[in-house]
């Protein structure tokens, strides 16, 4: 299949890119992107384990799944400044994402309905499918570092935690899912990239459509018969007779 029709590599990106965007949504909503695991000496207590989220907090004793305390007002009061930068760095690098999908459809769109024979106006427009892959392969990239710089330094956040208090914390499940979101994100932009360098004519401009040069209405037009004639291997010679004067 041609590189002016969807084909594997734009069909695996945009499936990728929603993939990824859905898990950036799951690790927004859990509240699992910090524990803080308490004990107690006393044999008629149970430990306790503080479940920390972006938007709330939840104490749960150990062997129950119930909330012994649930604070949804937790967004507002976030102690944490890792959490608190990803409050704003996650929604944004899904804003990001989603932004980037709606831009892969609309290439995908446009090479599966469009005609290939451009059109002289159209071809003159910034607005193409090899354009669109190839700001949504930027704007994945850019979504992929909003997400995956602020996730990895909860990590290293989280060891400065135990440090400064006691080694009660850990990163719980949403941190890889956050991380492998944001891979997902990295490998949708490369599947786009692959597919710009390998169906883009080299000569033409970086930012135009794949066509190199707007073919003229003369290369589709059937050749006179005097142009297909020189190609016969019959050759007929006619005498030229000149009158004296």
């Amino acid at each position: 299949m041609g590189c002016r029709d969807v084909h594997a590599a734009t069909v695996l990106a945009f499936l990728s890119g929603t993939a990824s965007i859905a898990g950036l949504l799951a690790a927004v909503l859990l509240p699992n992107w910090r524990q803080m695991r308490l004990y107690t000496y006393n044999k008629n207590e149970r430990n306790v384990t503080i479940y920390t989220g972006l938007w709330i907090k939840c104490a749960r004793f150990d062997g129950s799944r119930d909330c012994v305390i649930y604070d949804p007002q937790w967004y507002t009061a976030v102690d944490q400044l890792d959490l608190r930068v990803l409050q704003f760095a996650l929604p944004l690098s899904m804003f990001t994402a989603a932004s980037a999908l709606f831009l892969c459809l609309i290439g995908m769109c446009n090479t599966a309905f469009v005609s290939t024979v451009p059109n002289v106006k159209l071809a003159k427009c910034l607005v193409n499918s090899a354009g669109c892959h190839l700001v949504a392969g930027l704007l994945f990239l850019l979504a992929c570092a909003i997400c995956l710089t602020p996730s990895i330094w909860v990590i290293f956040y989280n060891n400065y935690l135990n440090r400064k208090y006691e080694p009660v914390f850990s990163f719980d499940i949403s941190v890889f899912i956050a991380i492998a979101s944001a891979g997902g994100l990295f490998f949708t932009s490369v599947l786009l990239f692959l597919w710009y360098c390998a169906c883009k004519s080299l000569p033409s401009p970086f930012w135009q459509p794949l066509y190199s040069h707007v073919p003229s209405m003369h290369s589709y037009a059937s050749q006179p018969y005097s142009a297909r004639s020189r190609h016969s291997g019959i050759e007929i010679d006619i005498p030229v007779v000149t009158h004296a004067s």
